[in-house]
């Protein structure tokens, strides 16, 4: 039986880093599903980097489609969960059904992966408290503030957790991932 991943975003979610996401694990004979909010269409955004800015810009993006919402989930029927990047993980660290699938994800020893902004998520799950993680570098006081270490590398493996700075970090998160999905 093939693994199924759960990747979760929402609105203003990193397109890039979902549809990459996506299309790796269904290139790997995985089945990439969707969870949102609410089952439907969302609406992501590209991040780039411009020269001079002293942070990222956004621009609208690929949307995506969440197949399932969050109340849906059975985090038992999954592999692996990833948060995706992007604004979305600003409001979806405030949603209780997610933090409690994200716990029970870690809890049962599944992976745990994050990209970029995603570590919102499992800061709010008190999952970063003592380990050693990475994320978009302007996210780096709340990781310390939450009782993790910062490593500048583009991915970091803790345990059954990796972390991954940005979009930019693809090659060395999925090389991570993909080895983590494999040990099992």
């Amino acid at each position: 039986m093939s693994k199924r991943i759960l990747i979760v975003t929402g609105d203003a979610g990193e397109g890039y880093e979902a549809w990459y996401a996506f299309h790796r694990f269904q290139e790997e004979g995985m089945l990439p599903v969707v969870a949102s909010t609410a089952a439907r269409r969302l609406h992501m955004v590209l991040h780039d980097f411009e020269p001079g800015w002293d942070t990222y810009i956004e621009k609208p993006g690929y949307g995506i489609s969440a197949t399932l919402s969050f109340d849906q989930v059975d985090a038992g029927s999954f592999d692996a969960i990833l948060i995706i990047g992007g604004r979305a993980p600003e409001y979806l660290r405030h949603t209780a059904r997610l933090i409690a699938i994200v716990k029970e994800m870690a809890g049962t020893g599944k992976h745990v992966f994050s990209i970029c902004h995603g570590i919102q998520v499992l800061i709010a799950a008190g999952l970063v408290k003592n380990r050693t993680v990475t994320c978009y570098e302007h996210i780096r006081s709340e990781v310390e503030i939450a009782g993790g270490s910062w490593d500048g590398r583009q991915a970091v493996r803790d345990q059954r957790m990796v972390t991954a700075q940005t979009w930019e970090s693809h090659p060395d998160f999925y090389r991570e991932v993909f080895r983590c999905l494999r040990e099992n």
